[in-house]
């Protein structure tokens, strides 16, 4: 063990920047959509298997050669002069790395490693006074004893959604192979600018903007891996035409809303949905696309109607999802923008699910046909009733991966939830956080 029985130790900090420089002066415009997310950070974290070309320092050299083709990563962050808005200045100052070890096999981690020490595999420092020299993006690449490798990505939410940065580190590996980038970044902020004729409306973010924070309380963790195996026989119990995602969505929600109701008068009705639209639009944004381009939506759902029938709503809200509602929403935040209201917590204070089981992680191959063990994702900032996150497996097909945050005393009864725990998945990365 390491001082103090921590198993992860950080002992260097670094700065990678770009083999080549951008010109002088190139600033980048954030999205209205971006500047929405200004109090939340996102967390990614990789595994990866021992292999020849896992190797720290051919990491970031491999890494230097990624920052050409996206400097707005290595640049930093100014608000616009005379303005609220921020742009980011192009300025090639790089990516903060740190170097890290653990105290354990990438095997023995993933099986005994608990929630809190996952997060020890990622580095954060939040904004200070001077943006403007403050990193927007930390990599934290950590060695295990057998010559296994966890990658770290933090970000600030304002610069990219979950899709985004899991693209960001699939074109990592892109290049460190030494292949071209299969889906190279589209730097396009204006393709979310609000139309000629703009239809301001949402009901459902202008209520959220309106909500009070809880009351902050303690967190509690847990990752479910369902193999292909489990989730078809879960679907097996549901119409023919539902997906892994929304019969998970529908499983935690059952059993989040009745732990909830257990330990206060009330147990959520409704289930904030988190979905990517990037190829929703009537003209699809390239899967490149960087940035965000999350929408955030609300479903009424009854408790007690059963498990087929709250699946079954999920995915019909899932699918009815429209262009407009998109375009409404984005407008309506420019709008408010423009009036200079500042942001509002998107994540939260609701029940938040969030679907990410379309994003590419497992083609992240830093070897080729070798990609990650494992992925793991969550968002800071995400205070309230808790967030479940559907993520794609390593293993093909069905499989599924399902984080949970939840408030303590809930979380305590949700994971020994024995209608979760009869359909086999393999609980990880458990405890307080």
């Amino acid at each position: 063990m390491t001082a103090g029985g921590k198993r992860v130790t950080a002992y260097a900090k670094s700065t990678v920047v770009s083999t080549t420089p951008v010109r002088p002066g190139k600033t980048y415009p954030l999205s209205v959509l971006d500047h929405a997310m200004e109090r939340h950070s996102l967390h990614i974290v990789f595994y990866y298997r021992s292999g020849s070309r896992l190797d720290r320092a051919m990491l970031k050299e491999s890494m230097s050669e990624l920052l050409w083709y996206f400097p707005v990563t290595a640049g930093r962050m100014n608000r616009e002069e005379g303005g609220k808005e921020w742009v980011v200045k192009c300025n090639d100052a790089g990516v903060r790395v740190v170097d890290a070890r653990a105290d354990a096999t990438l095997d023995e981690w993933i099986a005994t490693a608990t929630a809190a020490e996952e997060r020890e595999l990622v580095h954060w420092e939040p904004m200070g006074n001077e943006p403007y020299i403050w990193s927007p993006f930390y990599v934290q690449i950590t060695e295990f004893k057998d010559k296994g490798y966890s990658i770290g990505l933090s970000c600030t939410h304002i610069h990219s959604d979950p899709t985004c940065a899991t693209l960001l580190i699939k074109a990592w590996s892109d290049c460190h192979r030494r292949a071209s980038i299969s889906n190279p970044p589209f730097f396009h902020p204006p393709a979310l600018l609000p139309r000629p004729t703009p239809n301001p409306s949402s009901p459902f973010l202008s209520l959220k903007s309106s909500s009070l924070s809880k009351h902050p309380r303690p967190f509690s963790a847990a990752t479910f891996r369902f193999s292909a195996a489990a989730v078809r026989s879960l679907l097996a119990d549901l119409p023919p035409d539902s997906t892994p995602f929304a019969s998970l969505a529908a499983l935690f929600f059952i059993s989040i809303s009745r732990a909830a109701n257990s330990t206060s008068p009330t147990s959520p009705s409704s289930l904030t949905l988190i979905t990517d639209f990037r190829k929703r639009m009537y003209a699809p944004l390239p899967h490149g696309f960087y940035g965000n381009a999350a929408h955030f939506s609300s479903v009424q759902l009854d408790l007690d109607s059963g498990l087929s029938s709250v699946a079954n709503s999920i995915e019909k809200h899932v699918a009815g999802l429209e262009e407009e509602e998109y375009w409404s929403a984005i407008e309506w935040l420019a709008e408010r923008q423009a009036g200079g209201c500042g942001a509002f917590q998107m994540y939260g204070p609701e029940l938040t699910c969030v679907k990410l089981d379309h994003v590419m992680a497992y083609a992240a191959e830093m070897e080729e046909g070798v990609g990650p063990a494992h992925l793991s994702c969550w968002i800071e900032g995400a205070e309230g009733d808790g967030v479940i996150t559907v993520l794609p497996a390593a293993e093909n097909g069905e499989a599924r991966t399902v984080e949970v945050v939840l408030p303590a005393e809930v979380a305590e009864k949700v994971f020994k939830d024995e209608q979760i725990l009869l359909r086999g998945p393999n609980v990880i990365f458990s405890g307080r956080i």
